[in-house]
């Protein structure tokens, strides 16, 4: 496999090298100091495995798989950092695991068979389907499945599941790009749930109006209306 090394901090990055030297299935074809510098070499060297610093100057290592999210190939990724409070969210990217500095011989090898015995025959993707959501002093575990619409407020987006509707600080884009096919956007403002749709109506202009479970309505744009004509065969 071959491997990026993106951390800020060149001791951590060398101190890497040196683990890795015991495990010749591994190629490190490049290292990063930042996100900028990550993303350009990723783009160039297509690697197949990430090993991703979280704090970095500018820009966080999670920054970096939104950006990279919906690649058609996606490498995994090993995190590695001296925070372990980062641990759920690495959870809900589906890091293929945590490591927490400084790294022992032993870590880096479970990590490394883990990866190594993935099966990479098909394209990956980083999709949620679960979601670790935190708002203020509540938390919930939520399965992708329970998520009925998604709305857009500034910078934030509100999930909509059960009675909850917590804002996070995510962008509808941000999210869409990890949420598996059910997800349709609607319209600019609102991503829907097609398992939660009970009806759809068309409306004078061509516009489709759903109707989902909860009996919530939501307009699609005319754009967005013919493409979930085509997909539902409408």
């Amino acid at each position: 496999m071959r491997a990026l090394l993106i951390d800020d901090e060149r001791r951590a990055r060398a101190e890497m090298r040196r683990l890795l030297e015991a495990h010749p299935d591994v190629t490190i074809a490049g290292e990063a100091a930042n996100v900028s510098e990550a993303k350009e070499m990723i783009a160039r060297e297509r690697p197949d495995l990430l090993f991703l610093d979280v704090e970095m100057p500018g820009a966080t290592g999670f920054d970096l798989l939104d950006e990279i999210a919906g690649r058609e190939q996606t490498p995994a990724v090993i995190f590695t950092t001296a925070f372990d409070r980062y641990a759920l969210r690495a959870f809900e990217v589906r890091a293929a695991d945590y490591l927490l500095k400084p790294v022992t011989p032993e870590r880096l090898k479970a990590a490394l068979e883990h990866v190594l015995t993935e099966d990479r025959s098909e394209p990956q993707r980083l999709t949620l389907d679960q979601f670790f959501i935190r708002e203020g002093e509540r938390a919930w575990m939520v399965r992708a499945v329970e998520i009925k619409l998604i709305e857009a407020e500034g910078n934030y987006a509100r999930l909509h599941f059960g009675e909850n509707r917590p804002l996070i600080l995510r962008s509808l884009q941000t999210l869409q790009a990890r949420l598996d096919d059910h997800f349709f956007r609607a319209n600019r403002s609102q991503i829907v749930n097609l398992r939660w749709i009970a009806r759809m109506e068309l409306e004078v202009d061509g516009a489709v109006r759903a109707v989902l479970k909860d009996g919530t309505e939501v307009i699609f744009s005319r754009r967005q209306s013919q493409a979930l004509k085509e997909r539902m065969a409408l």
